[in-house]
C-alpha cells in the first residue's frame, strides 16, 4: 500500500481515493496520536469551499467524537487560520479539509498540532500505520463519554481577521487593489482586511459555488488576475489558492511577481527593518538560480530545502530564520505564523511596497530571475519508486547537465500530491530549454505512464 500522507496531508479525489470511511478512521487516529494525555480533547475543523467538504468534516468529526473528543466546526476559513485559531482558542489541535490548488473533485485533510504547527513525519506514520493496521484504539468508548460537536459562529474568521491587522502599520489609502480569491477559503478575508486598511479593493473569483474552486483562476492560473489589474487600473494584484496559504502577485502593468520575487521583495525590507534573523532565508531546490544571486547580492545567505513548506518550516526552526518560502508562493513569516499565509505575505509584500515608495513593477524589476521552464509527465502513481531507480533517465538528465555547462541546471522529482514527475530546467535560452524538457517529459511519460 502507497503512503496516505504526502507532502501536505492525505489527498485524493472523494469517494474514489479519499472516502468518508477513511476520513473516518483518519479522525479516530488523529485524536488518537495527537492527544494521548487527554481524555476531552478539542479539535477544530476548517474546510475550503469544495463541494465535498461537508462530507468529510462530518465524516472526520465523526471519527474524533468516537475516541471521546469534542469537535469546534468552524467552516469555510483558510488553512492558516486554523493554525492560528488552535493556539488561539487553546485547542488541542485542528484540521483542515482542503486540497489547495488541485481542481474541485479533489480533497484533502492535514492536521495541526496543539502549537499550530503541522505534522512531523513520525507523528504521520503513526497515525497511518494504525489505520492500515486496523488497530482497535477507541477502548470502546460509549455513554458520555462520546463527544461533542460544536459550530462555531462567525468570531473565529473576525479572530484571524484581528490576528492578520495587528502586523499592519500601513494606511492603503488611495491606492487601488485586485484580489483573485480562487472562489476559495479565503474569499470573504482578503476585502475585510485590506478594506480596514483603507484601500481601494476589486475582487474576482469571489463567488465559489463548490465546483468552481481554482477554476482558471487563483495563485496557479494568474493570467486572469493579470488581465483584471489591467482592466481595472489597479496599482498591485494578489492572488491565492484555494486554502488561502499561497500568494502571487501582479504588478500595475500586468507581470508576475512569483513567490521567488516576493521572497527576494520580502526579504530586502526585512533586513531594512532588522528583523530578517540571521540575515537568512530559507527556500527549496524549485527556487530559481536568480533569486540566489539576487539575495548574494544583499549578503543575504539561502537554506536549501526539498520542494514543501512543511520542509523549508523544519529547516527554519532548526536555524532560527524568520523567512522562507517556495517559488510557488507559500511564505512562511515565523515571527508571524506557523504555516504558509497568502494573505499575510500579501501584506509583508505590501509593506515592502509602501516603504519603498516606487512602483511594486519597479522593485520586482531588480530581481533578473532566468529562464524557467516546467513540465508535468503523467504517470502512474505505483510507477514513482520505479522512476527514482532509472539509471537512464539519470543520464538523460546528466547528457543535459553538461550541454548546460553551469549555466543552468536540471530538476525531475515526483509530484508528492499527485501522479506526476515534474521536470524543471533553467538557462539562458528558453528556446532550447523548452525543447529538453519536453523531450525528457515525452520520454518520462511514455516509460511510466
Amino acid at each position: 500500500m502507497s503512503r496516505l500522507f504526502g507532502t501536505d496531508g492525505v489527498r485524493g479525489i472523494v469517494n474514489r481515493d479519499l472516502t468518508p470511511e477513511l476520513a473516518f478512521n483518519l479522525g479516530k487516529a488523529g485524536a488518537y496520536v495527537l492527544n494521548k494525555e487527554k481524555e476531552r480533547p478539542i479539535i477544530i475543523i476548517g474546510k475550503d469551499t469544495r463541494i465535498s467538504g461537508d462530507l468529510l468534516t462530518d465524516a472526520m468529526s465523526a471519527g474524533i467524537l468516537s475516541m471521546g473528543g469534542n469537535v469546534i466546526k468552524v467552516g469555510v476559513i483558510p488553512t492558516p487560520a486554523i493554525a492560528f485559531l488552535v493556539k488561539h482558542l487553546h485547542a488541542d489541535a485542528g484540521v483542515v479539509i482542503s486540497a489547495s490548488h488541485n481542481t474541485f473533485e479533489y480533497n484533502g485533510i492535514k492536521f495541526f498540532n496543539s502549537d499550530g504547527f503541522k505534522l512531523h513525519d513520525d507523528l504521520e506514520d503513526e497515525i497511518e500505520n494504525i489505520i492500515t493496521r486496523d488497530i482497535d484504539i477507541n477502548g470502546h468508548i460509549v455513554g458520555d463519554k462520546i463527544g461533542k460537536c460544536v459550530e462555531a459562529d462567525d468570531k473565529a474568521l473576525d479572530y484571524y481577521v484581528q490576528h492578520l491587522l495587528s502586523v499592519c502599520d500601513f494606511d492603503l489609502k488611495g491606492r487601488r487593489i485586485a484580489v483573485d480569491c480562487a472562489n476559495g477559503a479565503g474569499y470573504r478575508v482578503a476585502r475585510k482586511v485590506l478594506e480596514k486598511l483603507n484601500a481601494q479593493v476589486v475582487t474576482m473569483a469571489c463567488d465559489p459555488d463548490g465546483i468552481n474552486i481554482n477554476d482558471n483562476c487563483g495563485s496557479t492560473k494568474p493570467e486572469a488576475l493579470k488581465r483584471f489589474v489591467l482592466s481595472q487600473k489597479a496599482d498591485l494584484g494578489i492572488a491565492l489558492d484555494g486554502d488561502g496559504d499561497r500568494l502571487i502577485a501582479v504588478s500595475e502593468k500586468g507581470e508576475l511577481i512569483d513567490g521567488d520575487k516576493a521572497i527576494c521583495i520580502c526579504a530586502k525590507m526585512m533586513k531594512e527593518r532588522g528583523c530578517l534573523e540571521k540575515d537568512l532565508v530559507t527556500v527549496t531546490v524549485m527556487s530559481n538560480l536568480g533569486l540566489h544571486k539576487y539575495l548574494k547580492d544583499l549578503s543575504i545567505a539561502t537554506d536549501v530545502t526539498a520542494v514543501g513548506d512543511r520542509y523549508v518550516l523544519e529547516k527554519m526552526l532548526k536555524t532560527g530564520g524568520t523567512l522562507g518560502g517556495e517559488q510557488s508562493g507559500h511564505i512562511v513569516f515565523l515571527n508571524h505564523a506557523t504555516t504558509g499565509d497568502g494573505m499575510l505575505s500579501a501584506l509583508e509584500l505590501i509593506r515592502a511596497w509602501v516603504m519603498d515608495g516606487r512602483k511594486i513593477s519597479e522593485m520586482a524589476d531588480e530581481i533578473c530571475i532566468y529562464p524557467q521552464v516546467l513540465k508535468n509527465a503523467v504517470i502512474k502513481e505505483s510507477n514513482k519508486k520505479k522512476f527514482e531507480r532509472d539509471q537512464e533517465i539519470k543520464k538523460d538528465i546528466k547528457v543535459i547537465e553538461d550541454m548546460l555547462n553551469g549555466e543552468g541546471r536540471v530538476l525531475v522529482r515526483a509530484s508528492g500530491t499527485e501522479p506526476l514527475i515534474r521536470v524543471m530546467i533553467e538557462g539562458p535560452s528558453m528556446e532550447q530549454i523548452t525543447f529538453w524538457a519536453e523531450e525528457l517529459k515525452e520520454k518520462i511519460r511514455v516509460r511510466f505512464g
